[in-house]
């Protein structure tokens, strides 16, 4: 038979929360200079401390990462490589996998605690010099006050606290928000009177929508701070903007309706709140494989951004309310994003582990998914049992191969009983050869693809193309397209997918270069065999990719199939099927 076993791969993880744990260096060791880029470095180091003294053990995760265990402080770029069509130094991303190994490389100096202990301080000092005498922070040293890197600064102090991980009376942080709330209490009553003098002006109504998302955001970061009192010079601005929430909530975007949750949750408005909890649940998409999640695609605005969406999603559940596994069902799709992205901004990973760690309302992270040590009990083939004690430290993460004449079907009955409540995956590999043509379509993954070839035929009224059947007829000379159907259900990076050709055929693309089609960027080189696409960012979609190649030899030739991967997480590929070509004419 044409068909050969070659390998059997099984991987599961048990513990995948810790592969955000691994994401919280890239901010520490942030190159950036901006008042927003420190004020994430300091919710680094506060929630590293944090996390160090609740979980005293985690030293001993961190030395085991550096000895035996060190293939979990490499990129998911450099993981797998056997399982992966490329090599990363065939790719545009190699030095996207180095910067990655780095950032995990630092994780233990990251959570040493004498070093948090020098960086803490360090660092909230540097936050307090940067604050102007009105209060008010700017973006970069020298500027002028800017609200909304104000608010953040304020906002992820709040979130901190929330978490349990400061205290106000902080001698740092209490007098760094006492004069940043007289700054924004001063600039709402300021918005509030301008957007008073437009309407006047306009000849406008103060009761339409004059909701902005700004004033949302401000509302929602006082909402952290009870203790914070109105006056006179900002409450009839909150008054006005509090109201303008409950009447026009719907028509802002998902993360500042949550916000709006959020805030009208705390202040006991009930029936709005709610509403807007309905109108969320009736508008989530839910499913086994990625969770509880919304559709409003990405954006260019600090609202409009989905690992920052997903993550107040969290926070607005957690706190409303959730109904039972709404919360863990959401916190997988943040996990499922990791698996197949690298979180490459510091407010997408702060957002993240925050949400991550509000752990069905626990507060206390000891008492969270970073606790639970109790393996996975794994059975192959109805009797072969994985033994855990070589489980990779933290992650729990646990690889096994098997090679002729060891792999049969059995091997694909897999049991897994998992004794905690955090999330948990696993996959298994099946690598086989087999003859071309005789290759089925893959269909059962979040990525597929379907091949098609077109004979090119030169007419009076232009070119046409017709679809190659068995029945079509080809000539040297003919020119045939190739069209490639791509769909994806959710968004990935760093994705591989080669398309091989025909032996008796030549592309007339031969120039690499990067490609730009319906809202998507890719690289697109030719290779011998092969014409390759690689996409640094894949978004949920459906795309079509042609190309025209030209025959030059007669013969019966294999169609070659194309083939699709992700690189940061190879459990997740697909290939088209196999065809073949016949090229009788002269």
């Amino acid at each position: 038979p044409s068909h050969k076993d070659l390998s059997y791969t099984i991987e599961y993880t048990s513990h995948p929360i810790w592969y955000a744990i691994q994401s919280l260096p890239y901010m520490a060791s942030s190159g950036q200079e901006s008042t927003n880029a420190l004020m994430e470095q300091v919710f680094t180091n506060l929630l590293a401390r944090k996390i160090v003294t609740d979980n005293p053990g985690i030293k001993t995760v961190f030395d085991l990462w550096k000895g035996k265990d060190s293939n979990a402080l490499l990129s998911n770029l450099n993981k797998n490589t056997e399982l992966k069509s490329v090599l990363l130094q065939e790719t545009p991303w190699v030095m996207d996998a180095q910067s990655e190994d780095k950032q995990k490389q630092n994780i233990a100096l990251l959570f040493d605690i004498n070093n948090l202990r020098q960086q803490v301080e360090s660092n909230l000092s540097k936050l307090s010099q940067r604050q102007m005498p009105s209060g008010g922070f700017a973006w970069f040293t020298g500027g002028r006050e800017d609200e909304y890197t104000t608010q953040e600064v304020v906002s992820q102090l709040g979130h901190l606290q929330h978490l349990g991980v400061i205290d106000y009376s902080d001698p740092f942080i209490e007098p760094l928000l006492t004069k940043a709330q007289s700054y924004l209490d001063m600039a709402i009553a300021d918005r509030y009177k301008k957007l008073q003098e437009s309407i006047l002006k306009s000849k406008g109504n103060i009761f339409d929508d004059h909701l902005d998302d700004l004033s949302v955001h401000y509302l929602y970061l006082r909402s952290f701070y009870p203790a914070w009192k109105t006056n006179d010079i900002n409450r009839e601005a909150i008054n006005y903007y509090t109201e303008q929430t409950k009447k026009y909530w719907l028509k802002r975007s998902l993360m500042s309706q949550s916000m709006i949750g959020l805030t009208l949750h705390r202040a006991k408005e009930k029936p709005t709140v709610d509403a807007i909890m309905k109108s969320l649940r009736e508008r989530a998409t839910t499913s086994p494989e990625l969770g509880m999640y919304w559709n409003e695609g990405n954006g260019f605005y600090w609202y409009q951004l989905p690992i920052e969406r997903q993550s107040i999603m969290i926070e607005l559940f957690s706190e409303v309310g959730a109904k039972q596994n709404e919360l863990a069902q959401m916190q997988i799709w943040l996990l499922k994003n990791k698996q197949t992205n690298r979180w490459k901004t510091n407010k997408a990973t702060i957002s993240a582990i925050n949400a991550l760690l509000l752990n069905r309302g626990k507060t206390s992270l000891v008492t969270g998914w970073l606790a639970e040590k109790t393996p996975p009990e794994i059975t192959i083939g109805g009797t072969q049992s994985i033994i855990n004690t070589d489980a990779q430290a933290g992650t729990g993460y646990i690889k096994r191969n098997y090679l002729p004449p060891a792999i049969n079907k059995s091997l694909g009955d897999i049991t897994i009983t998992n004794p905690n409540e955090n999330i948990a995956w696993g996959a298994a590999y099946y690598q086989y050869s087999e003859t071309i043509d005789k290759v089925k379509a893959f269909a059962d993954t979040p990525l597929k693809l379907k091949k098609q070839y077109f004979k090119v035929i030169t007419t009076s009224n232009g070119e046409k193309i017709e679809s190659l059947t068995p029945s079509s007829t080809l000539k040297p000379g003919d020119v045939v397209k190739v069209r490639v159907e791509l769909s994806v259900d959710r968004a990935m990076e760093y994705v591989h997918m080669k398309d091989q050709r025909p032996s008796g055929f030549e592309p007339l693309n031969v120039i690499s270069s990067h490609r730009y089609q319906g809202g998507l960027s890719y690289y697109e080189t030719t290779k011998d065999i092969a014409t390759h696409f690689y996409f640094q960012y894949l978004p949920k979609g459906s795309y079509v990719f042609e190309y025209p190649m030209v025959v030059v030899h007669r013969g019966d030739f294999t169609g070659g199939v194309t083939h699709i991967e992700s690189m940061y997480a190879p459990e997740f590929g697909s290939h088209s099927e196999g065809s073949r070509i016949k090229v009788e004419g002269k």
